[in-house]
C-alpha cells in the first residue's frame, strides 16, 4: 500500500498526459474563487477558496481544548470559552494557496490542479497568538513553534496529523491570530472550526485549521509539511527552498460574459472599465499594470484605497475596445519591495508559489441590435 502511494504522488506529468481521475477528485473536493467574486471587498463564505488535505474532521467545540506545551515555563490548556474571553481582534486577510497557478506550469506537477482561483479575503476574528505564547513563557532555548491540527491522513507514504512550524520570531508576530470567526460567524467546519491559526502574509499552508496543539521546540521543526511538502525544488532529490510568504499577484474580474466551455469572454466594442484585486505578502502593493494585447505593452491602472496591510487592494483601468476581434487581457502587480509578477513563470517540481500573469481571452464584437 505504502509503495503504491509513494509511486503515484509527488510526480510530474508526462508532456501529453491528461489531468487524471485522482486530480479531478481533488478538484471536486476543493473549491476556488469564482473570478466574478473579485467584485466583493470581503469574499462571501461560500466563495472563499478551500483546500482540505485529508478529511474535514468533526471537532466538538464544547470539548475542544488547545494545549500549549514544550519549551515553555508553564503548559496551558485553554477551552474555546476561555479563548473567546481573551482580547478580541478582527483583521481582513487575503489568503492564497501556495499551489495556486500549478495547472498552468509545463510540465504539470501532479496535484490539486489550480488555475489562479485559489484565493479569498475574509474578516477573521479571534485573539492574537503572541500574548498566549507570552503567558506560557517561551524558554530562551525556544527555536520554532509547531501547530498541529485534528486532520489526519497519508501523504507520500507518511501517516500524519497535519502540522506546520514557524520560527519563534514569525510565531510571535503581532498579526497572527487564533481565529474562531469568519465574516462575523463561527468558523464553518471546512474552514477549521472551532479554531484555526491565521498567519497573514503567508501562503495558506501556514494557517493550520482545526488547531489542537501548539508545541514550542528547542530545535527546528522537521515535520513533513515543512521539510518535504511546500518546497521550491527542481528535482526530487534536492532539499529545495521553503515556501513562505505570498508573492505579488493581480487578478482581473473577467469583463462581459463567458462562453460555457472555454470561458472566453464576449464584450461589445466601446469603453469598458476593467477591475480587479492585487495583493502581496512580501510588501504592500505599489502598483498594477494592465495589458490589452497579451502582454506586448503595459499601462498603469488606478489603485483603490488600502483595506489594511493584509488585505487585497482594488484597481481599475479604462479600456477602449475599438475594433471587433480577439484580445487577451493581462494584469500584473508590483509591491513596495520591487517584486513584480512574471510574464513567464519559473518552474518548480511541486508547482508552488507560482504567480504567473493572468491571461483572459476576450472576443470583441460589434454591438448587438
Amino acid at each position: 500500500m505504502t509503495e503504491q502511494l509513494l509511486e503515484t504522488v509527488a510526480r510530474v506529468a508526462e508532456p501529453d498526459e491528461a489531468v487524471s481521475i485522482d486530480e479531478l477528485r481533488l478538484a471536486a473536493r476543493n473549491s476556488g474563487l469564482p473570478l466574478e467574486a473579485l467584485r466583493y471587498d470581503v469574499t462571501p463564505l461560500g466563495m472563499h477558496y478551500l483546500l482540505v488535505h485529508y478529511d474535514i474532521p468533526h471537532v466538538d467545540a464544547g470539548a475542544w481544548t488547545l494545549r500549549v506545551s514544550g519549551a515553555v515555563e508553564r503548559e496551558l490548556a485553554i477551552s474555546l470559552e476561555e479563548l473567546r474571553s481573551r482580547e478580541r481582534v478582527t483583521t481582513r486577510v487575503t489568503l492564497e494557496c501556495a499551489g495556486n497557478g500549478r495547472a498552468r506550469l509545463l510540465p504539470r506537477p501532479v496535484s490539486q490542479p489550480w488555475l489562479e482561483e485559489a484565493v479569498g479575503t475574509a474578516e477573521w476574528t479571534g485573539t492574537p497568538l503572541a500574548p498566549l505564547l507570552a503567558e506560557a513563557g517561551l524558554l530562551p532555548s525556544a527555536v520554532d513553534v509547531a501547530f498541529t491540527g485534528h486532520d489526519h491522513g497519508m501523504e507520500r507514504g507518511v501517516e500524519q496529523d497535519y502540522a506546520r512550524g514557524l520560527s519563534v520570531a514569525d510565531a510571535t508576530a503581532p498579526e497572527l491570530l487564533l481565529a474562531y470567526e469568519m465574516n462575523g460567524v463561527p468558523l464553518p467546519p471546512q474552514h477549521g472550526a472551532p479554531v484555526r491559526l491565521v498567519a497573514p502574509g503567508w501562503y495558506g499552508m501556514a494557517s493550520v485549521k482545526w488547531l489542537r496543539e501548539i508545541t514550542v521546540l528547542e530545535e527546528p521543526f522537521d515535520g513533513f509539511q515543512n521539510t518535504v511538502a511546500y518546497r521550491l525544488k527542481q528535482s526530487a532529490d534536492e532539499p529545495g527552498e521553503p515556501v513562505t510568504r505570498i508573492r505579488p499577484r493581480a487578478l482581473l474580474q473577467p469583463p462581459g460574459f463567458p462562453d460555457f466551455m472555454t470561458r472566453t469572454r464576449l464584450v461589445d466594442t466601446g469603453r469598458h472599465v476593467l477591475t480587479g484585486r492585487a495583493w502581496s505578502g512580501m510588501a504592500p502593493v505599489s502598483g498594477v499594470e494592465v495589458s490589452t494585447d497579451g502582454g506586448a505593452t503595459w499601462a498603469a491602472a488606478s489603485l483603490g484605497p488600502s483595506a489594511g496591510r493584509w488585505a487585497w487592494r482594488s484597481w481599475s483601468y479604462e479600456w477602449e475596445a475599438a475594433e471587433p476581434g480577439a484580445a487577451v487581457l493581462c494584469c500584473r502587480a508590483t509591491d513596495e519591495a520591487g517584486n513584480v509578477q512574471p510574464v513567464e513563470q519559473p518552474w518548480n517540481r511541486q508547482g508552488m508559489a507560482s504567480n504567473l500573469v493572468q491571461r483572459v481571452p476576450v472576443v470583441v464584437r460589434a454591438p448587438q441590435t
